[in-house]
């Protein structure tokens, strides 16, 4: 009988609520029941939490995040760091003459004020190039990040006045932190990347001309699997699927594209 007790004490002893507790508070913010099945699917491919440690971001720092779309990643950095951080959202301007960025603006604005107890603290700011520019106050930011962007602003030739931004907006000793898609290491760079795939070494360089240090990759969100030839360019593959029902089950085996994940420091 006290060997049943002293067992029954064990497992009640060792309750799913405790072994939570033993979670970081980024492990918590990237397991948090308020973000949907659908959003953490997608982990397997952009491992969250080991981007997020690569490119060092702790809860007590003051954070942007470029061009948040839908809010993603707002999801797990916005509880992240709201006890003793700050978060900048740098989206589109209310004002934006495309539909898509107005659109994408409101469902995100919409999505802050839905669940205030999460997303209360986030601090709006806009990035829409070339007129508004002014991401965060100079010099306040202990991290930027951006994921998957830099194509769009290749395409309308806005890339260096963006890198620009980052750098005036981070902190002497700051850290941008890059995911994008991957080019092919043989095909030469079009300036426009309207395959939505850049090289490593451009997205390096256009760091450098802004003023920054390459610091370190890594193979975090790379996929062997992604050749890089498509018919549509990136949005062939998931989660995009651009071509919808035509060789789906090819481009679900293939996955999310592969993605160079790079960290840069701005001088002290």
């Amino acid at each position: 009988m006290k060997k049943i007790l002293w067992i029954l004490v064990l497992v009640i002893g060792f309750s799913p609520v405790q072994a939570a507790d033993h979670l970081t508070s980024l492990q918590q913010a990237v397991a948090g029941k308020h973000r949907s099945a659908a959003h953490k699917t997608r982990d397997i491919y952009r491992h969250p939490e080991q981007t997020l440690a690569f490119f060092d971001v702790r809860d007590t720092m003051t954070v942007v995040e470029i061009w948040p779309g839908e809010g993603w990643y707002t999801e797990i950095l916005a509880p992240y760091l709201k006890a003793k951080g700050k978060l900048y959202a740098a989206h589109f301007s209310a004002d934006a003459e495309l539909p898509y960025y107005k659109k994408s603006l409101s469902e995100f604005i919409k999505k802050l004020h839905q669940y205030p107890n999460l997303y209360g603290e986030v601090k709006l700011a806009v990035l829409q190039p070339p007129a508004l520019m002014k991401i965060a106050p100079d010099g306040s930011a202990d991290r930027v990040l951006t994921f998957r962007n830099v194509h769009n602003w290749m395409k309308n030739n806005q890339a260096s006045a963006v890198f620009s931004a980052i750098y005036r907006a981070l902190k002497p000793g700051g850290i941008l932190g890059v995911v994008e898609h991957r080019n092919s290491t043989v095909k030469p760079q079009d300036t426009q990347a309207l395959s939505g795939y850049v090289s490593q070494d451009y997205v390096i360089a256009l760091a450098r001309n802004a003023g920054f240090e390459f610091l370190a990759k890594s193979e975090i969100n790379a996929n062997a699997k992604d050749t890089k030839n498509y018919p549509e360019g990136v949005w062939t593959l998931p989660p995009s699927l651009i071509l919808k029902d035509k060789d789906r089950e090819k481009y679900l085996a293939i996955g999310e594209s592969d993605r160079m994940t790079i960290k840069f420091i701005k001088p002290r």
